[in-house]
């Protein structure tokens, strides 16, 4: 370090924000990732052994991965270089290494290497680090908000550990911001300031788990608030430009806000649906819990009438987890309107629903002789097995019982429309031309667990009989609406 630096150093408080001042030190300093950095966690383990291997840091920004290589190097006594990939190119990679070497060889001193951005670098450029990392002359410590899986050199991930870092939550945040406030020498303890709850509340949902977004929106609305020595709702809205939406995501707004995206794909409106989700997604409501929502939605109240809505909802939800926001809410977009657009059928719930009340009120009914399993001799001198009879043997069809005697005449499944109807509307088909064939009549025939159900059990897409509780329509029960907005 040069005089240079050392002058930099001391004015270090004059004019770096707020973030940087409060870069925690240590590991207990650190705030989230309990994941990795909880008691008795990996990466917190290889920390205070203090003998690091190279590792990968994989997180969205502002989730700590400069503040880990930071605390890391303390920890191991090593000497911190920073870098960034962006900035960098082969010669600078080389001229740092061969640093690192001269200091293992003269000192005895290890080198932290903390390449930011690691995934900005081509294969020739990540191959370059290859001989330092594999020969411990560098300790490797890669930042990406990538997949390192698509974006980091096999050979490279396969000599370095990964650890995947997650948005902070907003308590998180919270924790931060107020350490913030409190603390005199590093953050704005000296400003004597306060701060309203609701303030704090709104900088915490619009950082959007990003701490250095949440830190120095505080630094900002601290300087607006100074006259007044206290920051309410206008200084935070003002520092993060954006208005506070009024939404709660443990009271009212959260539950009415979710119950009505949810009626609106009910009501087959993707214009309602749309602008809900938005309003949700703007307000920071967790997008995994819209995502879970709308997968739950797609078997509930679109069901077998398009199977395809599953296929879309459960899309939806893997491709949020690999683009991450913003992109994602346009997968999310696309989700909300389909389901909205889809033809909808509850026959699927319903018969869960149904289901659920026999085994709840009859008890475990025992299983009919001629569908258990006969594989064991004894089972088979018991009469397991006997008289089962095999439907691909009878053209894919065949008369049979397949529910517990004391149901042998419960229906749980009555197709609505859709999909569904075409497929009931085969099945009775094939029913009725298996039944003629064996001259069998059509009363005597398996009833609703057999498979076929008669023309005017299937046919209505109105009410259910008053045995299911529930409607075709509009769903009106706790638990089985949309929960109300609980997941």
């Amino acid at each position: 370090m040069d005089l240079f630096d050392n002058a930099l150093e001391e004015r270090f408080s004059d004019y770096a924000p707020l973030a940087a001042r409060m870069r925690p030190a240590t590991v207990d300093e650190v705030v989230g990732q309990r994941h990795i950095l909880g008691p008795g966690r990996a990466l917190r383990k290889l920390i205070e052994a203090g003998d690091m291997s190279s590792i990968v840091l994989w997180g969205p920004a502002g989730t700590g991965k400069t503040t880990l290589a930071n605390v890391i190097a303390r920890a191991t006594d090593a000497h911190f270089e920073p870098m960034s990939a962006v900035a960098s190119g082969v010669a600078d990679v080389r001229k740092v290494i061969e640093a690192a070497r001269g200091r293992l060889g003269e000192h005895g001193e290890r080198t932290l290497l903390f390449l930011d951005e690691i995934h900005r670098f081509n294969k020739a450029q990540q191959d370059a680090l290859l001989p330092a990392v594999e020969n411990g002359w560098i300790t490797l410590v890669g930042a990406t908000t990538e997949n390192p899986s698509f974006e980091v050199n096999s050979p490279l991930m396969s000599r370095s550990r990964l650890f995947r870092l997650e948005p902070l939550s907003e308590d998180d945040l919270l924790t931060l911001m107020h350490r913030a406030l409190e603390d005199r020498e590093r953050g704005l303890g000296g400003m004597e300031i306060s701060a309203d709850p609701d303030a704090l509340g709104h900088i915490a949902t619009g950082a959007g788990g990003d701490a250095r977004a949440a830190l120095n929106a505080l630094e900002a609305a601290a300087l607006i608030a100074v006259a007044g020595g206290r920051i309410d709702v206008t200084a935070a809205e003002e520092a993060l430009q954006r208005r506070a939406l009024p939404y709660d995501k443990a009271g009212d707004w959260h539950y009415d806000v979710i119950s009505a995206f949810i009626k609106s794909m009910r009501g087959s409106d993707p214009n309602a649906a749309v602008y809900w989700m938005a309003r949700m997604l703007d307000a920071g409501e967790d997008a995994r819990f819209i995502a879970r929502r709308m997968v739950i939605f797609a078997s509930e109240d679109v069901g077998n009438a398009d199977p395809t809505a599953l296929q879309v909802a459960v899309a939806a939800h893997h491709a949020l987890e690999f683009v991450g926001l913003p992109e994602a809410k346009l997968n999310l977009g696309q989700a909300a309107a389909y389901l909205a657009l889809a033809p909808k059928s509850n026959a699927s719930a319903v018969a869960v629903w149904r289901a659920d009340d026999d085994v709840r009120a009859r008890g475990p009914l025992a299983v009919p002789a001629h569908l258990r399993d006969a594989h064991a001799q004894a089972s088979r001198a018991t009469g397991s097995g006997r008289g089962y009879r095999y439907p691909h043997d009878h053209g894919g069809w065949v008369a049979q019982d397949y529910l517990p005697e004391e149901l042998r005449r419960r229906r749980y499944f009555e197709a609505i429309r859709g999909r569904e109807r075409v497929l009931a509307d085969a099945l009775e088909d094939m029913a009725r031309a298996a039944g003629a064939g064996e001259g069998e009549r059509e009363e005597d025939r398996g009833p609703g667990s057999a498979g076929p159900q008669d023309k005017e059990g299937t046919a209505s897409a109105g009410p259910q009989d008053k045995e299911g509780t529930a409607s075709a329509g509009p769903q009106e029960r706790s638990g089985r609406d949309d929960a109300n907005g609980h997941d």
